[in-house]
């Protein structure tokens, strides 16, 4: 009898997170602020003696998202935070990639969306407005992280990423890639201040 293949992963916080039926009781803060300040960014093809990690990209997204809407409310602020909390269990992989493998790679990570989500207490799945304003300061943030960090001239991100806004230098600071310990503490500070507001 063929032996079932494993399809959780195990987290430091001991928590078993099943990918194919994720739970909100086995999300766990600390453990997507671990994994997200370990994945690089563009595979790890970026300038710097630190990874810039999807821990700080998403730091870069909520700073960009407060410039856009400097009034953002507790919910929209948590969502553009936890935009990527996924990766924490599946990494980052590169938009090229996820065209080659599909629809499967997207139905997982909606999954986990969705339980991170509900463990934050967001719905689980986010209006469509709020898809677009978190797409619009993800797809500035590319744009900046692919000029000053991943080699990208500035023709050929305008081309895949749009044009960005100007942004102030508190966002633009944010492009220094951070040792992997400040990118944890920093994303962990985040998400739990905009769970206090």
């Amino acid at each position: 009898m063929p032996k079932e293949p494993r399809v959780w992963q195990r987290m430091l916080s001991g928590r078993r997170l099943n990918l194919l039926d994720p739970s909100p009781l086995d999300v766990e803060l600390d453990d997507i602020a671990h994994g997200l300040a370990r994945v690089a960014r563009w595979n790890g093809q970026t300038l710097g003696p630190h990874i810039f990690s999807v821990a700080q990209h998403s730091l870069l997204v909520e700073a960009i998202a407060s410039h856009i809407d400097p009034g953002m409310n507790r919910e929209r602020r948590l969502a553009v935070l936890l935009h990527d909390a996924p990766e924490y269990v599946i990494g980052d992989i590169i938009s090229p990639f996820k065209a080659v493998i599909g629809d499967a790679y997207k139905a997982i990570e909606a999954g986990l969306l969705g339980a991170i989500h509900l463990h934050f207490g967001l719905p689980a799945q986010p209006a469509a407005a709020l898809k677009r304003f978190i797409k619009q300061a993800d797809r500035q943030a590319a744009f900046l992280e692919a000029t000053h960090l991943a080699g990208f001239s500035r023709e050929e991100a305008l081309k895949y990423f749009g044009r960005p806004e100007p942004l102030p230098r508190t966002a633009l600071a944010l492009l220094e890639p951070w040792p992997v310990s400040k990118a944890e503490e920093r994303y962990r500070d985040a998400v739990n201040a905009a769970l206090s507001a």
